[in-house]
């Protein structure tokens, strides 16, 4: 991967890394279409998975690695023969295809495999030069390398490099080291390991001290020419480098880090909606350049100077991460160009098919609201309750509610496409519905949050309901808007049990 000495490469690992947040199960299709936004908005390197986990990753992989055009398409492996081998099967018909194996190579990750320094270094010798055998781009990783011994580190990289790796990825792992100490690894690493001008430097942060974005940044100024963060940063514990964010500060601030990228910085906003609606992680507020208030100003100072000179106070436009700058309404006398018009303005690409089914939500919505907002039509866009394929889905729900009345719910759903109708009682309608699901659906998982949230202003205004649900360790979260707030709430929770049931197939893969 030839690029000019300014030139950073983004290596995008939210299906991997991303999806082992703990309830940030994707599925198949939802897979494929991240990994096709993905490819479109430029991301030079596109991690799609771990193909030994299990047969839904090595499926995923595979078929990422089939249909995509543009990017390079990774999968990763451990150190060892079994798993390179189903990663190079994985990765055999991409364009072009990457093999990154990784070994924890601290004090405290060599006690696992109980290697000494020279077994592991044997090891890495052979299973680099085994994977390089395979295909001709191999990226390397030794685990938790900000906390492993400089000399051995280096000598490890060495090893690495003259095996065949052609990216060596510098892993903080658990999030602990800081700005400064990220600049100086790097550097250090390029001044002393024999044949570091010869490859790339990767850097791969996590958000445990809320400093991966500075530590990418700061390893990007010291020498590393590739950047592994996710869409929102997405992640382990409290996550990886964001991708907008690190993207969108080598833009802004060209200035003082005179580095290119070749992101589509337009699409950043349609991505970040889409990977919150399938992972169940929304979105907060305050969150940097795709949070809902990050463009949002409310103080009278800052209004007024945003009327004068958006300048005043906005470092960036809208515009420039895919954001309308306005938000003019909708209503049930709007035609279909006008909505496909907005939704293509808000980054969704629609056709004709989509488009017919779209619609008619939107009219159902529109009889509700005298008026449908972006925020609205995001919603709208982002509910994934509705699929066909789903082995439960909700068909109708009747509730009683009040002080003076039980409060009682009559659902009818359907489980692998046989109906079932039940009634049931709770502490609340909600409890009420929540009942009847699980006399249809039988399950010992356990409800860890329930979250309802108005997406635009009013009474009338969409609710949307997240929950997050545990079963023997495994954990999914489930989503749904609608303006009745009883019936989001059954949606969310039952597209978290479809999400349980495709949990259950899948083995949680090991850390980077």
């Amino acid at each position: 991967m030839n690029k000019p000495s300014d030139h950073v490469l983004i290596f995008d690992t939210t299906l991997r890394d991303g999806e082992q947040s703990p309830g940030a199960t994707m599925t198949h299709d939802e897979k494929l279409e991240i990994a096709e936004m993905l490819d479109e908005m430029g991301v030079d390197i596109i991690e799609a998975g771990f193909p030994i986990a299990s047969e839904g990753d090595f499926a995923a992989v595979s078929e990422i690695a089939e249909r995509s055009t543009n990017s390079v398409i990774c999968g990763l492996s451990r150190a060892n023969f079994k798993d390179i081998d189903r990663c190079a099967e994985a990765v055999r018909k991409a364009a072009k295809p990457r093999i990154h194996t990784f070994i924890g190579t601290s004090p405290l990750h060599r006690a696992i495999p109980n290697l000494t320094q020279d077994e592991m270094a044997d090891l890495i010798h052979e299973t680099v030069s085994h994977a390089r055998n395979l295909v001709d781009d191999v990226q390397w990783s030794p685990m938790d390398a900000t906390r492993t011994e400089h000399d051995y580190l280096c000598r490890v990289i060495e090893i690495a490099i003259k095996a065949g790796a052609t990216t060596i990825n510098i892993p903080d792992t658990v999030g602990y080291t800081a700005p400064r100490e990220s600049a100086d690894l790097i550097r250090m690493l390029i001044e002393k390991v024999p044949g570091a001008d010869e490859i790339i430097f990767a850097t791969h942060c996590h958000n445990d001290l809320g400093m991966a974005t500075a530590n990418a940044l700061a390893a990007v100024e010291a020498g590393a020419r590739q950047i592994e963060c996710t869409i929102n940063g997405l992640g382990e514990r409290a996550g990886n480098t964001a991708l907008e964010e690190v993207v969108m500060a080598l833009k802004v601030r060209n200035d003082i880090m005179p580095y290119q990228t070749q992101i589509d910085t337009t699409k950043i906003m349609n991505i970040s909606r889409r990977v919150a609606q399938v992972s169940g992680f929304a979105v907060q507020y305050n969150k940097a350049i795709v949070g809902k208030n990050a463009f949002a100003h409310e103080s009278g100072i800052h209004q007024d100077g945003m009327l004068k000179n958006p300048e005043n106070f906005e470092i960036m436009r809208p515009e420039d991460v895919g954001l309308s700058g306005t938000s003019l309404p909708l209503g049930k006398h709007s035609g279909r160009a006008a909505l496909k018009a907005k939704l293509n303005e808000l980054g969704f690409d629609v056709g004709d098919n989509q488009l017919k089914d779209v619609f008619v939500r939107f009219k159902e919505l529109a009889d509700t609201k005298k008026e449908v907002f972006d925020d609205d039509l995001i919603a709208l866009m982002t509910d994934g309750t509705d699929d066909a394929n789903d082995r439960l889905q909700v068909k109708s729900l009747h509730v009683v509610a009040g002080t003076e009345e039980k409060n009682t719910a009559d659902l009818t759903m359907t489980v692998d496409g046989v109906e079932h109708k039940v009634s049931s009682e709770g502490d609340g309608p909600v409890d009420a519905a929540f009942n009847c699901v699980k006399q249809i659906f039988p399950h010992e998982a356990k409800l860890q949050l329930y979250q309802v949230h108005a997406v635009t202003e009013g009474t009338d205004a969409q609710a949307t309901v997240s929950v997050r649900m545990e079963e023997n360790g495994k954990i999914v979260s489930g989503q749904s808007s609608h303006t009745d707030t009883i019936l989001a709430s059954v949606r969310a929770y039952v597209n978290a049990l479809n999400n349980l049931i495709t949990r259950r197939e899948k083995t949680k893969p090991e850390s980077v």
